[in-house]
C-alpha cells in the first residue's frame, strides 16, 4: 500500500508522517518513510536548489524539477518498496503538492501538472492521500526556526493551497481524504492511524 501525506505548510505532516509509520511496525507491518522531492541522492540536491535557492525559479521549471526528483525516486526506492518488499511505503508529500503549489499557488493548469505526474512517476500514485486541512493562521503560528523559500510566500498564497488541497480532495474523494488538523497530534493521528487500518482491512478494488 501507498500512502501520501499532505497539507500547507505548518500543517504537521512531516510529525504525521513519522507517527504513521512508527505505528505500521508496531502493528508488524514493513513500512518505509520518505520525504517529496528527497530520499534520494538526486532528490536531495533538488530539494536544496528549490527551497534554499536565492535564484527566481519559474512554476514550471519547479514543477518539472520536482517531477524529476520525484521520477528518480519512484525508480530507486518506491516501487522496489511496492514491488518487491512488498512493504508499506509512506510518503511525505506526492504529486498533488505540485497539483496545489504550482497549480493552484501559482496558476499552472492543475490538470496539465496530474498528467505530467502520471508520466513522472510511471503510474505510481497513492492508494490513499491524507490532506490535513488547516488554515492559514494556525499554520502560519506553527511555523518555527528559518523559514524556506516557499514558506516566505505571502498569506493569500497560502489560502489559495488551503482551497486547493479542499478542490482535490472534492474531485478525488475515492483516495483523497481530509483529515482537520486543528486538534492535538495524538488526536490526528488516531483517526489517521483509522483511516489506515480500514484499508489495510478492506481494500478496495482499485487499491489492488
Amino acid at each position: 500500500m501507498f500512502i501520501a501525506i499532505e497539507g500547507i505548510d505548518g500543517a504537521g505532516k512531516s510529525t504525521q508522517a513519522r507517527l504513521l509509520v512508527r505505528w505500521l511496525d508496531q502493528q508488524g507491518r514493513s513500512a518505509v518513510l520518505c520525504r517529496d522531492p528527497g530520499s534520494t541522492d538526486l532528490g536531495e540536491e533538488v530539494r536544496k536548489l528549490l527551497l534554499a535557492s536565492r535564484h527566481q525559479i519559474g512554476a514550471k521549471a519547479q514543477m518539472l524539477l520536482y517531477m524529476a526528483a520525484r521520477a528518480q525516486m519512484v525508480d530507486e526506492l518506491i516501487a522496489p518498496t511496492l514491488y518487491k518488499r512488498k512493504a508499506i511505503v509512506v510518503c511525505d508529500r506526492y504529486v498533488l503538492s505540485n497539483v496545489v503549489y504550482q497549480g493552484y499557488g501559482c496558476g499552472l493548469d492543475p490538470e496539465v501538472i496530474w498528467q505530467v505526474g502520471q508520466v513522472a512517476t510511471g503510474g505510481v500514485m497513492p492508494q490513499l492521500t491524507i490532506v490535513l486541512d488547516l488554515e492559514v493562521h494556525t499554520a502560519q503560528q506553527r511555523l518555527q526556526g528559518p523559514r524556506d523559500r516557499i514558506e516566505t510566500l505571502g498569506q493569500d498564497f497560502f489560502q489559495r493551497l488551503v482551497e486547493g488541497y479542499r478542490q482535490e480532495a472534492q474531485r478525488h474523494s475515492h483516495n483523497i481524504v481530509l483529515v482537520p488538523a486543528d486538534r492535538s497530534v495524538e488526536e490526528i493521528h488516531q483517526e489517521i492511524c483509522q483511516l489506515v487500518q480500514s484499508r489495510l482491512l478492506h481494500p478496495r478494488k482499485e487499491d489492488s
